[in-house]
């Protein structure tokens, strides 16, 4: 394989550093890469990705374009909300290399489809935010021999790590044997996260990538360690602290063949990794524990207790609301009216506003109900001014 006098051209400023040169991008131009998410990780990933010159970029995303998207996933633009993420990444990425085959998957990665789908790619790039799909893409991506990227972002906070590298280093399951609570989970659409921090990390994953695809760890002085990067963008200088890991575990039940417990066949037909990881369980109550909200604009002067966090009650809320955060609110022993009030509990969707109306009632707020669909619906049903983010 060799370059074309375009791609001397295109790719000269890379082709001179000395980390890099010649051999490092006919490696990259016989590569095949798949990228699991076209979102906030996965934009400036795969533009650095296209940009340097990949051969083959797979783009596995089912989801549709939103405006809240287009603050921090950059390949994204109003024109194309709507549009799959794949397909809207992948017309802005041909306008920045040409030369580069993208293939798209606008489907779920799941048992079904994930050993398909990675068999045809040589290194993997995790940028999705559930656990259960961590962990689907990592035990398919030991299976099948491959590397894994991964990426992960809330808030003002970013983490990198590379997983499974050469089929000796530690994978997902080597750190984390067992998923978290479901209640320790924060999706940045309930937690938040600026646009530079998660942009920061996809940037990194595509280093990383690049790295690995060009051979850079078998290198006389680079030899790869395991490692965990954690990025912070306010502390109060942005800060980057990069720290050694562990090797392999002795007991991981899919990377260590001695203790190999998770094979293909159980991937594809026994393992429900949703159902493994668990979720929330929000209904929690009862029909008449919960008010529509047209019945609840109905009401005169109601006691409101607003149970989202402080950042997003100062952006909007209902007038003479009263803010008591979720988890300070499971602290407290009782409010600062008598127990007879009647007591309406809000929140943006009417899914934490349930968890405590469960708490109130069991410190002795029998009047207490939720408002159904929170203030997402107030502001479908009741008033089209009121803000919604």
């Amino acid at each position: 394989m060799s370059l074309s006098l375009n791609e001397y051209t295109r790719y000269g400023r890379q082709l001179i550093v000395s980390e890099f040169g010649l051999d490092s991008q006919l490696r990259l131009k016989s590569s095949r890469v798949l990228v699991v998410g076209a979102g906030g990780l996965g934009c400036p990933a795969l533009q650095y990705l296209v940009g340097a010159g990949i051969g083959t970029i797979g783009i596995v995303d089912p989801d549709t374009v939103d405006v809240s998207n287009l603050h921090r996933q950059i390949l994204h633009s109003t024109e194309t909300v709507g549009m799959l993420k794949c397909e809207s990444a992948k017309q802005q990425l041909q306008k920045i290399n040409p030369l580069v085959e993208i293939v798209t998957y606008p489907t779920a990665l799941s048992t079904d489809n994930s050993f398909d789908i990675f068999e045809q790619y040589d290194l993997v790039l995790d940028c999705t935010d559930t656990p259960a799909t961590r962990y689907l893409i990592n035990d398919t991506a030991v299976l099948l021999g491959l590397t894994v990227v991964s990426g992960s972002g809330l808030k003002t906070e970013g983490q990198l790590s590379i997983l499974n590298f050469d089929n000796v280093g530690p994978c997902y399951r080597c750190f984390y044997p067992t998923p978290p609570p479901p209640s320790s989970v924060t999706a940045c659409s309930d937690g938040g996260v600026l646009g530079p921090v998660i942009g920061l990390v996809g940037v990194m994953m595509s280093l990383e990538a690049i790295k690995i695809i060009s051979g850079y760890y078998h290198t006389e002085g680079a030899e790869f360690q395991p490692f965990l990067s954690m990025y912070n963008g306010y502390n109060p200088l942005q800060s980057l602290r990069t720290f050694k890991m562990r090797g392999r575990s002795a007991k991981c039940r899919v990377c260590n063949p001695a203790t190999r417990e998770i094979t293909k066949h159980v991937v594809q037909n026994e393992l429900d990794y949703a159902v493994w990881c668990g979720k929330m369980e929000y209904n929690v109550l009862s029909a008449d524990e919960r008010i529509p909200v047209e019945r609840f604009a109905e009401l005169k002067e109601p006691f409101v207790v607003d149970v989202r966090a402080k950042e997003q009650f100062s952006i909007v809320h209902l007038p003479n609301s009263v803010n008591i955060p979720l988890n300070a609110l499971r602290r407290l022993e009782t409010l600062e009216v008598p127990k007879s009030t009647p007591v309406y509990v809000i929140c943006r969707f009417g899914n934490d506003s349930q968890l405590a109306v469960k708490h109130l009632k069991k410190i002795g707020y029998e009047n207490t109900v939720d408002v159904i669909g929170g203030l997402n619906q107030w502001s479908q049903k009741i008033d089209p001014l009121f803000p919604v983010y």
